[in-house]
């Protein structure tokens, strides 16, 4: 951003255009007690003298941690190209793509990003993307709602737990029957999940892989809620999909995930992309924007925005949704990446990232104190039992330049000992034997505190 300093006069100029004599009058609506009182204490540098200083401050960062770290986000290889083709002005653009007579590369683009994930998901038609999986998760379940007249919907306890309170914010208010279905060794309860399912239900969700890592057995659940007449969701990680087997194929309805492993990097968490796949059949209630291709009156081949009857824009409270965009521009990313990967180049990323998260499960695990957390195949993130309280283990990880995976404690309080560890194609040998290491040295400490 340019370096723009107001002076005095500039902002009295300013503050006389708008009819206000202060600045502190800008301000009268936020209650007193909430306004900071005391002076910012912001050093008055010239643009040269500001950068000198930042670069001074830039230097004094600690060298960043080597990531273990999943749930959802994940730290992979991004190709140099994806960068420079997203930062062509044509595509770096805030312009919102309604006129298709000038936006055909946006448009283009965009479907393209949606001809992907229908591959990856083994579905029909997929939106032009949502805010981030989470979200995309919530407004599937109102899809279920919508299109089978019931107001009853079935979660497993297995599914992101961030993912499970986003959906219970969009149902809210909404006279819904929220149920999550307890698990049981780190897998959905079938038994319980039977239970639930009846003549009311809307859908039932699930993750493949779970929360846990672990591969759930989703043709059961399919055959579950498919047998009341409820829609099937599966929320899935895109990048192990690419060897596991299509949504499609487990018979789901509607599919979502987050689509930040497809060339979006971590960014302190943001933004993200929420992908959205769905059967033919339930195309006019997908929330969002739909990018069609047609062909004009003079038969040349164009893109165009499609069954926009669901949006707020038009509809208002009618509307299917009252999401009104998609993230333009990390749909853009994750066309580009998958563009560039290619069905063998996604395979292979994901095939390395599992490889390593065996090779990394095996050396964990020879660990005094360290074992599985749960028994059954995995891809590429898994749950570790550990010899202290895992956010603990984190903490003292952190110390040595690791940050060795997530706390399920946090949200699941009766595992306050489980560290969930994730791998990707990036992990080299070095890095996981320092993981070890420092796991190894953790785990000499505990015995000795002990003794």
């Amino acid at each position: 951003m340019p370096y723009l300093p107001n002076t005095d006069d500039d902002r009295r100029k300013m503050l006389e255009k708008i009819g206000v004599a202060k600045i502190e009058d800008l301000f009268k609506t936020i209650p007193d007690d909430l306004r900071l009182k005391r002076p910012l204490d912001i050093p008055s540098l010239s643009e040269m003298e500001l950068l000198r200083e930042i670069e001074k401050l830039a230097k004094d960062n600690r060298e960043g941690l080597t990531c273990f770290a999943g749930g959802g986000v994940y730290d992979h290889f991004i190709p140099a190209a994806v960068e420079t083709i997203v930062s062509r002005p044509e595509f770096a653009t805030a312009y919102t793509p309604y006129q298709a007579e000038v936006s055909q590369g946006t448009l283009q683009v965009t479907y393209e990003f949606q001809s992907h994930i229908c591959r990856l998901t083994g579905m029909d038609v997929a939106n032009a993307s949502m805010y981030d999986g989470a979200s995309a998760a919530g407004e599937a379940t109102v899809v279920a709602m919508r299109v089978t007249r019931r107001k009853k919907v079935v979660l497993s306890e297995t599914v992101n737990p961030l993912v499970r309170e986003t959906i219970a914010t969009f149902l809210s208010g909404r006279g819904v029957e929220l149920v999550t279905v307890p698990m049981k060794d780190g897998l959905t309860d079938l038994n319980r999940m039977a239970d639930t399912l009846d003549e009311n239900t809307a859908c039932a969700l699930v993750a493949q892989p779970n929360f846990f890592g672990l591969l759930e057995d989703v043709d059961a659940v399919s055959e579950l809620i498919h047998k009341v007449g409820g829609k099937l969701i599966m929320t899935v990680d895109p990048i192990a999909q690419a060897l596991l087997k299509t949504p499609g194929e487990y018979g789901a309805d509607l599919v979502v995930g987050e689509g930040q492993p497809l060339g979006i990097s971590l960014s302190f968490g943001g933004p993200l992309l929420g992908f959205f796949a769905a059967r033919k059949e339930l195309v006019r209630y997908v929330p969002g924007r739909i990018v069609g291709r047609t062909k004009d009156s003079d038969g040349r081949e164009g893109f165009v925005l499609t069954l926009q009857t669901r949006e707020q824009h038009i509809r208002r409270e009618k509307a299917t949704s009252n999401i009104c965009t998609n993230q333009a521009l990390c749909a853009t990313t994750a066309a580009v990446y998958m563009t560039l990967m290619g069905k063998t180049g996604l395979k292979q990323v994901a095939l390395l990232s599992a490889e390593k998260a065996q090779q990394a499960a095996q050396e964990i695990f020879k660990l005094d104190g360290f074992e599985p957390y749960f028994e059954g195949p995995f891809v590429r993130e898994f749950a570790v039992k550990v010899p202290r309280p895992a956010q603990e283990m984190i903490l003292e990880m952190i110390k040595r330049r690791v940050l060795p995976g997530i706390a399920a404690g946090r949200w699941y309080p009766e595992l306050p000992d489980c560290l969930i560890v994730a791998l990707t194609e990036k992990r080299t040998e070095e890095d996981l034997t320092r993981f070890v290491e420092g796991l190894r040295e953790l785990s000499k400490s505990d015995v000795l505190s002990r003794m």
